[in-house]
């Protein structure tokens, strides 16, 4: 659904795109109309247009994390349908990229890129890991990561199906490599946080997830997340606000188009 979101922002909204992702709709299949109906069934148009910038913008504003020369190592943790290893050749040519994802999906995946004849190197890693049975430092650990490198990590969609032992316990992990290392998570902020279409989103989006067998766990205002973060031995690099994604990411547009309020984003580095 990810990934449809990310499609649609080509196919609908006009240039440029806060995320250009050529590959999305192509990596889901002939599947992605049956998929995009759905959704569009689901939410109303104003709240799916500002949920799909939020998902365009979450990943733009975690790749520019990516300063060329200033990280060798770039983890995806829930990675899904990401083609940031086909979208960036550019980043792609001094980074190793780590796909975190369950086996099954993982699998699912690599069976598209071979059937699409997507190219592979050993520049992208994919890191099966059942976080029911193994650890994420044990799953990096057995796909060859480096903890003496400067790294990212990106946890996008994540933090709120789970538990604060499970967020903090990711955090620690980042805490861990060298100082300069960064992870950035997105999160749902609670109640005085959010606008109208804010909360018809969450309104929609919770009872979906709960039937699903993934319910929202976690809501946080914008001084706990930061709390949080110190907690696990990192520092706050950044945490804007949404009129500042605003102006960094939407100013040029002419048609409206702003990320929703019930998702926001963080910045967390390793002093």
């Amino acid at each position: 659904m990810v990934a449809v979101g990310r499609g649609l922002h080509r196919l609908q909204d006009a240039p440029p795109w806060v995320l250009d992702d050529t590959f999305a709709l192509i990596l889901i299949g002939p599947e992605w109309q049956d998929l995009a109906g759905s959704v569009t069934l689901t939410y109303p148009n104003p709240v799916l247009r500002q949920v799909i910038a939020e998902l365009v913008v979450r990943s733009r504003y975690a790749e520019d994390r990516l300063t060329p020369g200033t990280f060798t190592q770039y983890v995806i943790l829930g990675a899904g349908l990401d083609s940031f290893a086909w979208r960036r050749p550019d980043l792609l040519r001094s980074l190793r990229v780590f796909e975190v994802d369950h086996p099954a999906s993982q699998e699912w995946k690599r069976q598209r890129i071979e059937e699409l004849a997507l190219p592979t190197s050993d520049q992208l890693v994919f890191a099966p890991i059942d976080f029911e049975v193994q650890s994420l430092p044990d799953g990096l650990d057995a796909a060859g990561f480096d903890w003496t490198q400067p790294s990212v990590f990106s946890s996008l969609g994540l933090t709120m199906y789970l538990t604060i032992d499970a967020i903090e316990a990711t955090l620690r992990t980042v805490a861990d490599c060298p100082s300069g290392s960064a992870v950035v998570f997105d999160y749902f902020p609670t109640d005085p946080y959010l606008d109208d279409l804010g909360r018809e989103h969450l309104a929609i989006l919770l009872p979906i997830a709960a039937r699903l067998g993934e319910p929202v766990q976690t809501r946080w205002s914008p001084t706990e997340v930061e709390q949080v973060v110190v907690r696990c031995g990192l520092q706050v690099a950044d945490h804007p606000s949404r009129d500042e994604l605003i102006s960094r990411y939407f100013a040029d547009r002419t048609d409206g188009l702003h990320p929703v309020s019930s998702m926001r984003l963080v910045a967390a580095s390793v002093p």
